[in-house]
């Protein structure tokens, strides 16, 4: 019996060994679970009873879904950029720009653009969002040309765009303090329940979409292929500009979104500062999911995985009291770490 026990533990390790090496999702998911056990404890147990503490716990973790479900959607468009072999540096600056001309579409002073042509309410908002949208579709679509019309490297395409958008808002934005309607608020501020979780339903929504998209299209298959062997793929007949210009367009259009829920969440926007570091965020999530920096290989249910480990780390961090400067170190160390576990088993 006591050998047979031996043997089962023996096999065991060696199946979750496997796993881990070889599934990029299972070892993420084994992650996510290390880490919420380890904030459930540090949150604590002292409540008078378990309803109490179960109901702090889900606000605890509805405020970090809501916090990060801007930069999460971003960071599913970072998965099947960086699929293609590319990078996409100037996504915090797009959110800028973005954001800003939202506000300007919707200002309520006499400087806001449909309320000069006497359109407000609701099919104000409805016509900001879907020019918002065509404005990142359109900026993201630049970049796109810039790479494959221009041959510039992704690094240094969006290194000089992320410095031209953020530049140019500010420029444009400078003494200008635009105010959006109240009833802009509720596209992120809407509350089901007693909670206010329409940023995580449209999260949720993009990561459903794009996981198809990922999986079940034949855009999906290209975007592997390109990011695999552009020379195969080539090759195969696949038009490969086409499919890295669809990609950096969609990145547009999803920080676009980003940006009108960011705008909605608190009716500004800090032109100097907003979306800093979003980029940073954004890759570490993809590649702490399994998404290969060298590219072919991404998995957008993995990108969720890592966004929330990161935002779990953050929440952890913030309640050890960790300095705001020294997080960013751990956000470093988790990304190449997560670099090395691929590298670990490409030579396995």
């Amino acid at each position: 019996m006591e050998n047979a026990s031996v043997k089962n533990n023996t096999n065991f390790f060696v199946w979750f060994k496997q796993k881990w090496t070889s599934e990029p999702l299972f070892s993420t998911a084994i992650a996510l679970i290390i880490m919420i056990i380890l904030q459930t404890l540090v949150l604590g147990f002292d409540y008078n009873s378990f309803g109490e503490w179960f109901q702090s716990w889900i606000n605890n973790w509805i405020n970090i879904l809501r916090n990060n479900a801007g930069v999460g959607i971003i960071a599913l468009g970072m998965t099947l950029v960086i699929m293609t072999g590319g990078i996409d540096l100037a996504v915090g600056s797009t959110l800028v720009a973005t954001g800003a001309f939202t506000m300007i579409l919707l200002d309520t002073g006499i400087k806001g653009i449909l309320g000069m042509i006497g359109l407000t309410g609701f099919p104000a908002f409805v016509v900001a969002i879907l020019l918002v949208v065509l404005f990142g579709y359109l900026l993201g679509s630049l970049i796109g040309v810039t790479i494959t019309k221009g041959n510039v490297p992704p690094f240094i395409a969006t290194l000089g765009a992320m410095m031209i958008f953020r530049s140019v808002t500010q420029h444009f934005m400078q003494g200008y303090n635009p105010k959006v309607p109240t009833e802009f608020l509720q596209i992120a501020s809407f509350k089901l329940g007693n909670y206010m979780i329409m940023p995580i339903i449209y999260w949720a929504i993009i990561a459903y979409i794009l996981y198809y998209v990922s999986k079940r299209t034949t855009f999906g298959r290209h975007i592997i292929a390109v990011g695999s062997n552009e020379r195969a793929a080539k090759l195969s007949g696949v038009n490969v500009n086409k499919v890295k210009l669809r990609v950096y367009a969609l990145m547009g259009v999803l920080v676009s979104i980003a940006a009108i829920i960011q705008v909605s969440r608190i009716g500004s926007m800090d032109f100097s500062n907003a979306g800093r570091g979003m980029e940073m965020d954004a890759i570490a999530a993809a590649v702490v999911g399994g998404t290969s920096m060298m590219g072919g290989r991404g998995f957008i249910l993995g990108t969720v995985y890592g966004m929330l480990i990161i935002a779990v780390m953050n929440n952890l961090l913030n309640l050890f009291g960790v300095p705001p400067f020294l997080r960013e170190a751990f956000k470093g160390l988790i990304v190449i770490g997560a670099v090395l576990l691929q590298r670990k088993e490409k030579t396995s």
